[in-house]
């Protein structure tokens, strides 16, 4: 991490640590590329137990080299210099009952199943920058230790979004719509992607690490990563008819696994 950007984590975390409200201050993996990466943002996650500061306070306290600020409820963007900050604030008690779900109530997990994996992924692999009361501790060892019965279920889900994305493409086909096909297309492959972490236990990252982190799955199919990179490709010899001929056949494989 560049000087700037460390300079800049070590304000922000100083600055937030100040808050009564703040529990835990994490830094999100899009802060580890080089500042020139297009992926690069400076994305803090604030993890609260109380009431935060309003949204004037909170531009306020950020300083004069602010600029360009918006927030979202509870999502502040904003740039200092050429580098683009994001401040999330996230309360506890939401992210506790969540995990509560996750790790021990079987009768609600439809609640959460819909939600996905990628908030538990930020949970655990955010680089912690401040600890109160070591919260963040006890949740990452919640998280570490899901029972089969929650990966099930998340995988079941999953597996029947793809099975209905990879309908939806071969009526596309059938039918020669093109919009709908690259629509299902899209929506095939992702949930493909979310199955098989599922099947390893592993959480869902960001969109930006899909392609790497599922390459790199230990339990796959065989074929999954040349039929993957074939589906991927946009030539012309990648038909709309071999394409679904390959859908079909890595979701047949993620099937049996």
């Amino acid at each position: 991490m560049k000087y700037k950007v460390k300079a800049l984590t070590s304000r922000f975390s100083q600055m937030l640590a100040s808050w009564d409200c703040v529990e835990c201050v994490s830094l999100n993996e899009a802060a580890l590329p080089a500042t020139f990466d297009p992926y690069f943002a400076l994305i803090i996650d604030v993890f609260c137990d109380g009431a935060i500061p309003d949204v004037f306070t909170r531009e306020e306290r950020y300083g004069n080299d602010v600029s360009a600020f918006e927030s979202s409820g509870n999502k502040d963007r904003f740039l200092i210099g050429d580098i683009p900050v994001r401040l999330e604030f996230k309360f506890t008690k939401n992210i506790d009952d969540v995990v509560s779900i996750a790790v021990e109530d079987n009768e609600r997990l439809w609640m959460i199943k819909d939600l996905g994996t990628y908030g538990f992924y930020r949970l655990c692999n955010g680089d912690i920058l401040f600890s109160r009361s070591g919260w963040i501790d006890k949740i990452r060892k919640c998280l570490s230790a899901l029972n089969d019965n929650f990966w099930t279920v998340m995988r079941n889900a999953n597996q029947s979004k793809m099975e209905h994305f990879l309908s939806d493409l071969g009526a596309a086909l059938i039918q020669g719509d093109e919009f709908f096909y690259l629509m299902s297309e899209s929506g095939f492959i992702k949930t493909a992607c979310l199955t098989l972490f599922c099947v390893n236990r592993r959480f869902e990252p960001s969109h930006r690490a899909y392609y790497r982190q599922v390459m790199e799955l230990p339990v796959k199919n065989d074929t999954f990563c040349a039929q993957f990179e074939t589906f991927l490709r946009n030539e012309d010899d990648i038909t709309m008819d071999r394409r679904y001929a390959l859908a079909q056949l890595i979701a047949r494989g993620i099937i049996t696994l």
